[in-house]
């Protein structure tokens, strides 16, 4: 595993290995929504894994594991704690029914996330936060029309850079 960036502030920084910018403070603030060890978080579209990582270093609680469709790009989440699809219309059957939460950290397509929640949006997951630019948010807000409710949007104010911005969304009361 390659080794975690120790020069974090609350100030984002955008790191070559990672597409979101990240501060202290959007750890914090992801932190604070994600649920703790026995639940489980799934990062689906996880990239090199560093968020995830330095999720996990500074806040052991957590327990996140990740999905991406090729093992050569994970750097910096354990083995055991990564999953590899085949594809990006494969979806991860023996885990995604039993996470609480679902990280998309800058997803490529509104359709993904759209087919996680057709096919395990029932199961047990409880919390989705979207991570990526401001400019691709109305393309995927109507994802999370049916049994899930925006509950709000974060910015610069949760450690992230001006242009991008995290959506909590939590599945409504009875779904």
């Amino acid at each position: 595993m390659a080794e975690l960036p120790t020069n974090l502030t609350t100030t984002p920084q955008a790191f070559p290995t990672c597409c979101l910018s990240i501060s202290i403070t959007l750890l914090t603030t992801l932190s604070t929504l994600l649920p703790t060890k026995p639940s489980l978080t799934l990062s689906i579209g996880s990239g090199t894994g560093l968020l995830e990582a330095l999720l996990t270093h500074h806040y052991p609680s957590l327990q996140i594991e990740g999905v991406e469709v090729s093992s050569s790009i994970n750097r910096y989440i354990p083995e055991q704690d990564m999953h590899v699809v085949t594809g990006t219309w494969d979806l991860l059957h023996e885990r995604a029914p039993d996470a609480t939460a679902w990280m998309f950290v800058y997803p490529r397509d509104p359709r993904l996330v759209e087919r996680y929640i057709e096919m395990y949006g029932m199961g047990k997951v409880e919390v989705i936060l979207w991570l990526g630019p401001r400019a691709d948010w109305g393309d995927y807000v109507r994802c999370f029309a049916g049994g899930f409710g925006v509950e709000r949007v974060v910015g610069i104010e949760g450690g992230l850079a001006g242009f991008e911005m995290l959506g909590v969304v939590r599945k409504r009361e009875g779904v």
